[in-house]
This record gives structure tokens, C-alpha cells and sequence, in this order.
């Protein structure tokens, strides 16, 4: 099957309603694509593990129709598409169990450059507030860092600006489809954003911003990123989403921390209290705990005896260290073809043997 038609057929299992990613993955792993999804019978699909009748009998040959239309819609405004079967794909994003099934862009970023950062916040900072955030970009610049965020107002905007002005690659995440700009107060900027950085987003042309697409758009932010950095937010909002999505995905957050009773940075000081973000208060904070500090002299390397006591999969984790020096998490489950929860757990073991040691940035080696 080509990529422009396996891209076709993921769109349409993609418009399925009751679906989702996660499903939709189970029926492309069970009928071997995602065309032999629409052509197995009814029965057929409920053999697949997770996959009751309602869902089976959901799968039908109509919604082709709208996927040759963004089909045309791609080709007719030059979009970058790929599935999450493609190498453009981000891989870190990959990695994500509830990742979405096929990725939409605009502008010239690298999806999979080695270091990405996602700010968020607030959509009504204060001016501390937007005063950290442009003082944070500015000393990130020159790192070889991409920026993320949402293209919201606020703290986002102001990600997206400070990146642009310092010459930082920026990617704005969209909650609709790339045939409009929300807000539209924001299309000069997402403009400049396509010559150093883009637009992306997993929503097809003619979908609304809706409320509910925001919490998806969140977990892309968050999925696609190294880390998350938390720039004042309430107890509630998508800021906070983001960052829980983060932790779960097992990445680095850090947050800014506010004046107790400042409402505007409580999320932040939580976050920070029960200990789902580290503490920061400036970018060399997050440059040194992510092990991106300048002139960062590598350790010796260290003889490691032979562990006999290590099973089959252990055994793959430790060559893979040994091979890759420091090496994330993303990069050893993308090498070992295995799930992040499978590798955690390996790696935490590991530990507790003495046999794998833990770095700054969620790194690890031998």
C-alpha cells in the first residue's frame, strides 16, 4: 500500500464515531491495515481484543466519501500529512497510547528535532507573568530548542512571539482544522510561524474549535514534548491538563511558582506541592535539569560487570544503554518496539538492581 493510500484509509477509520485512537489501532494491528479494517466482515473485526459489537458495526464504507474530500482539501493547500505508521511522525508522540492516528501541518518545523519545549499558561497572564515568559524564551534561544504550544491567548501567544523574535523554531498545536486560524486575532502571527516553525493539528478541515477538541489538542502539546513548562495557571484549565497528561506520559514538568493566594498562579504552586512539577524560576533551571546546559562535560564512562541474573527483554534494555550512552525513554521504546509502560517498568527494575542509573531530563544509562 502507498503512504497516500494508507493515508486515505486512516482518515476514514479516523471519522468513525466511537472509535478513538486507541481502538482504531487495535483494528489496524488486527485486520493488518487500516483499508483491511473497512473490508472485513462485521464478525470478523469482534475478534479483536477490545472490540465489541457496537464498535464493529460502526466501521462503514461512507465515510470514504469525506476522506477523498480532505484528500483533495491536502493536495490543494500543500499540507503535510502522515499517520502515526509514518517516520514523519513524532516520535515521541508515538510513543503515547492514545496518540492520534494521523497528524496534519503547515510551515517547515522538524517534528523530531532532539529538543522540544511546551509552554503554557493562562489565557490572562498578568505582567510578571508575561514578563517570565518572554525572559524564559529569550534564554532558550541559541539551545537548539522548538517551542510548543496552543496558539491561545495568553501565555501562548506569548510563547509563540518571544520564539519568533528570538528566532526559535515554534509550533502552534490547532483545536480545529488547518482551513481557519482561532482566535483570529492570532493569524499574523501563525503566519510568520509557517516560515519558522508551522501549525499542526489532528482535526480535519471544516471542524470547529469546539470545547471538547481542546483537552486532544492538549495531549498533543503535551505528548510531543520533552517537557512542559507551566507559566501561571488556576487550579483548573487546559494548562493543568497539559501537565497532567505529561506526567503521565513520562515527561518532565516543571512550573513557575506564585505568591501564595495569588489566584492566577495556584495552579502552579499545586502542581508544584504534590510534587507533579519541579520547581523553576529561570530557563537555566530547565536547561540544567534537562541536561541541556552548555559545556556539559560527559561523565567517564563506567565498567559495568556482567549482571548474569538479567532476563531476555532486561538484556535488551541494558545493550541498548550500552550502545546509546544517556538515552530517554522514548528513544529506548522506539528501538525496542515496545510499549512506554513495558520500558518503565524495565528500567525501574533495572534500578533497583544497580544495573541501569538515572539521569537529569528522564535519561538513563549504565
Amino acid at each position: 500500500m502507498d503512504s497516500d493510500e494508507r493515508l486515505f484509509y486512516t482518515i476514514g477509520l479516523g471519522l468513525l464515531e466511537g472509535i478513538g485512537p486507541v481502538n482504531a489501532r487495535k483494528l489496524i494491528a488486527f485486520a493488518g491495515s487500516a483499508e483491511q479494517v473497512f473490508k472485513q466482515k462485521r464478525h470478523q473485526l469482534m475478534r479483536t481484543p477490545g472490540v465489541g459489537e457496537v464498535i464493529a458495526s460502526a466501521i462503514h464504507t461512507g465515510v470514504l466519501e469525506r476522506a477523498e474530500k480532505e484528500m483533495e482539501f491536502i493536495r490543494r493547500n500543500k499540507i503535510r500529512a502522515c499517520t502515526f505508521l509514518d517516520s514523519a511522525f513524532p516520535q515521541r508522540l508515538k510513543n503515547c497510547e492514545d496518540a492520534p492516528l494521523v497528524l496534519f501541518s503547515l510551515g517547515n518545523a522538524d517534528l523530531n528535532t532532539s529538543r522540544v519545549v511546551s509552554i503554557v499558561g493562562t489565557r490572562l497572564p498578568s505582567e510578571k507573568g508575561k514578563e517570565i515568559c518572554t525572559s524564559l524564551v529569550e534564554n532558550l534561544a541559541g539551545k537548539g530548542i522548538t517551542v510548543v504550544s496552543g496558539l491561545a491567548y495568553g501565555i501562548d501567544i506569548c510563547a509563540h512571539r518571544s520564539s519568533l523574535q528570538h528566532a526559535i523554531p515554534t509550533v502552534g498545536v490547532l483545536a480545529h482544522g488547518l482551513d481557519r486560524i482561532y482566535p483570529g486575532a492570532h493569524r499574523s502571527t501563525a503566519e510568520k510561524m509557517l516560515e519558522q516553525g508551522g501549525l499542526l493539528t489532528e482535526f480535519i478541515s471544516e471542524t470547529n474549535p469546539d470545547r471538547e477538541n481542546f483537552p486532544k489538542r492538549n495531549r498533543i502539546v503535551a505528548g510531543m514534548s520533552d517537557a512542559t513548562i507551566v507559566i501561571e495557571t488556576g487550579n483548573k484549565g487546559g494548562s493543568i491538563i497539559t501537565a497532567m497528561l505529561a506526567n503521565d506520559y513520562n515527561r518532565d514538568v516543571f512550573a513557575f511558582p506564585g505568591r501564595p493566594g495569588d489566584e492566577k498562579s495556584s495552579g502552579c504552586n499545586r502542581l508544584i506541592k504534590i510534587h507533579r512539577a519541579a520547581l523553576v524560576e529561570n530557563a537555566n533551571d530547565i536547561l540544567l535539569t534537562m541536561g541541556w546546559e552548555e559545556n556539559n562535560s560527559k561523565k567517564n564512562a563506567i565498567q559495568i560487570p556482567l549482571f548474569p541474573d538479567l532476563d531476555p527483554d532486561e538484556k535488551i534494555v541494558f545493550d541498548l544503554l550500552q550502545e546509546n550512552n544517556q538515552t530517554g525513554i522514548d528513544a529506548l521504546c522506539l528501538q525496542s518496539n515496545w510499549p512506554m509502560s513495558k520500558v518503565s517498568a524495565l528500567l525501574l527494575t533495572m534500578e533497583f538492581k544497580g544495573i541501569v542509573k538515572s539521569f537529569p531530563g528522564k535519561l538513563y544509562g549504565v
